[in-house]
């Protein structure tokens, strides 16, 4: 039977279940990642399992989001995971080593191989082949410890590229066209699989830049074959070895069909709010831009950078901009440096940060209040850049670096002919800084600072459930609004009584006083709540606060996921008018939970005083199993005893 590309990596991988959409499967994992951010707190978790090594092929820990040390904390954190790496067999990639994605994409990738990671950008790997999904970090814990990773079977979309790109158009013009399309829920049980005389056309950080924003449509993942423009991308990177041909037969089928054009695109700009706001670019020329940004695990590789390094020859940044640059990687940044494209970078005035995560998690770079910063990044909710009153546009590189040059928001093919970029026959290949784990890790000790605490410890599901609604929220709820980031919140990852304080923090700032005054209780929710990171404190912090269930119109996949792994009810209105019924301080009471989840019940009938309200709990036998014994940490330890 012919078989489509994704269809062919989860039949090889696949352990339990069947290939039918919505259906859960379980898959084995080639590969696992996880970055600093979410890497310790699913490091703390591995070792709960008490397995002396990890048993997956390659397992690596990056540093690249908690960068900035203004205190102890994240320097604690980077040598707890070193240590913690060199002891559990576990590669580790140094502070200043490149962003997680892209050095993944550059020294890891492996088509047809599978991989998941603690960072929602993980399908970044599709670029090159590879079936790569974010998720929670104790699921990475776990298939680090040898289990399988389920997830309910996606449809399969087949997206048709034909054409070419114009010049000044790129692979980030793509991605908002099918963000456009689509919106930010376009994606959820979904895997966008790319195909067609297009795709030749684009290079593998090009293919890398569209399976990394297919993030923002909610998407499981996205792919691409790997073919003769795969196999010269690993050539530059001296792996060869670790190359394949891998593509869907023929006469493939989809669940469902998209054809863009590539020749019919044009520059785009999402406005701020929305990775989906997305407009033309020549819709809103001559926007008045304050701060330019060009970087982020999207658009860092080397050939965006020396795009506009070419853009900047003999020019300067305009007096009223301040433009970053951050390199994705110190591949691309030493191979920049050494053929004088950093050079003409800095002479225009740009400032050259670090290759990491910087502004894109509002670790840095946060823009003026009041004023405009287009981004080549792949978020821009509202306050994520630092900056409570920003006003934050996503943008390609080259559209990014126009507004660099004039001031304003300028469709980048007014400043004039399309640089032609050379590829280098080897980019400068240098590993010194990814450190290969112990061969005696008896003798490794794993140092801990005093901001890493233990995990918090989650009793079994209770007979009863009842709590007041602490907090009622709209739609598109995203784990930044849940859980944010920013200089004073990202320390605290290894930390929960201390990050716990923080839980809503932007959208009602007495959420976590009145949890704990009420001794937990309910969120409630609209749709696709939970969009974006992956981050498992979005469930962890409300868990240490005794939140006992969400209930929401949807869910997005990850935190869905994340909530049953700690523990927590992920119920949906079966009615979804019922949403209005609820407001902030309603006590809501089920009886006997325990016994219908046990039971198989899809419908759960939650009392609002004297109200009734039908929820669902659309999740699998496996996952009810996870939620009575109090999450998966629980539940993998009792299925080892």
């Amino acid at each position: 039977m012919s078989m489509n590309l994704t269809q062919k990596i989860l039949s090889s991988h696949l352990i339990e279940g069947e290939m039918v959409p919505t259906k859960e499967i379980a898959i084995s994992i080639d590969q696992t990642l996880t970055q600093d951010a979410t890497g310790t707190m699913a490091y703390l978790q591995f070792e709960a399992l008490d397995i002396p090594r990890v048993k997956t092929g390659v397992s690596v820990s990056y540093v690249d989001h908690n960068m900035l040390q203004a205190g102890f904390e994240n320097a604690d954190d980077h040598r707890f995971l070193q240590t913690f790496a060199s002891k559990y067999g576990i590669y580790f990639s140094r502070p200043g080593n490149g962003i997680c994605h892209q050095v993944n994409l550059e020294r890891f990738s492996k088509p047809g191989n599978t991989l998941i990671g603690s960072d929602s950008h993980t399908p970044t790997g599709g670029g090159a082949g590879m079936l790569a999904i974010g998720v929670g970090g104790l699921d990475v814990a776990v298939v680090m410890g040898g289990g399988p990773y389920y997830i309910k079977m996606p449809y399969v979309v087949g997206v048709e590229l034909t054409g070419s790109l114009k010049p000044w158009v790129s692979a980030k013009d793509v991605i908002l066209e099918m963000l456009r399309k689509l919106t930010v829920k376009g994606g959820v049980g979904k895997v966008f699989e790319y195909y067609g005389e297009g795709v030749n056309t684009l290079m593998v950080p090009e293919r890398a830049t569209i399976t990394n924003m297919g993030a923002e449509l909610g998407a499981t993942t996205s792919i691409f074959p790997s073919d003769e423009i795969t196999k010269q991308y690993f050539k530059q990177q001296k792996r060869l070895d670790d190359f394949k041909y891998i593509s869907a037969d023929p006469d493939a089928k989809y669940d469902e069909y998209i054809t863009i054009d590539l020749s019919e695109l044009e520059p785009m700009i999402a406005l701020p709010g929305s990775p989906d706001n997305v407009v033309k670019v020549s819709e809103i020329e001559g926007t008045k831009v304050e701060q330019v940004i060009i970087g982020s695990c999207t658009n860092s590789s080397y050939k965006e950078l020396m795009v506009v390094a070419a853009a900047v020859q003999g020019h300067k940044i305009d007096p009223g901009v301040s433009l970053h640059i951050t390199p994705g990687s110190r591949q691309v940044l030493e191979t920049i440096t050494r053929n004088g494209g950093l050079a003409e970078m800095v002479s225009a005035g740009a400032r050259i940060m670090e290759s990491a995560c910087d502004g894109c998690i509002g670790l840095g770079s946060s823009p003026a209040s009041g004023t405009v910063s287009i981004r080549s990044f792949n978020r821009n909710w509202k306050g994520r850049s630092g900056t409570a009153d920003d006003s934050v546009y996503l943008a390609s590189p080259e559209t990014c670096i126009a507004a660099a040059l004039t001031g304003i928001i300028t469709d980048p093919g007014k400043l004039g002919d399309y640089p032609v970029i050379d590829m280098p026959d080897n980019f400068v290949i240098d590993d010194s800084m990814i450190i290969q784990p112990s061969d005696d890790p008896d003798f490794v000790e794993v140092i801990r600072g005093p901001n890493i605490k233990p995990i918090p410890k989650i009793t079994a599901l209770s007979p009863d459930l009842k709590g007041k609604v602490l907090i009622k929220v709209g739609d598109d709820i995203s784990t930044d609004a849940i859980m944010p980031a920013g200089p004073k919140v990202l320390p605290l990852r290894s930390n929960i009584p201390a990050i716990s304080e923080f839980v809503f923090v932007n959208v009602d700032p007495g959420f976590a006083a009145r949890a704990k005054e009420n001794h937990g209780g309910i969120i409630i929710g609209g749709d696709n709540y939970g969009q974006g990171s992956s981050r498992e404190h979005a469930a962890l912090a409300p868990l240490y606060l005794e939140v006992k269930a969400v209930i929401v119109r949807s869910f997005a996949r990850i935190h869905k996921a994340n909530l049953v792994n700690f523990g927590i009810l992920p119920l949906e209105f079966n009615d979804p008018e019922s949403f209005g019924s609820l407001q902030q301080g309603d006590v809501l009471e089920c009886k006997g939970i325990k016994e219908l989840i046990s039971s198989g019940a899809v419908i759960i009938p939650v009392q609002a005083g004297p109200v009734t309200i039908e929820c669902s709990l659309d999740i699998s036998s496996r996952q009810r199993e996870i939620i009575l014994a109090g999450g998966l940490l629980n539940y993998t330890r009792l299925k080892s005893c």
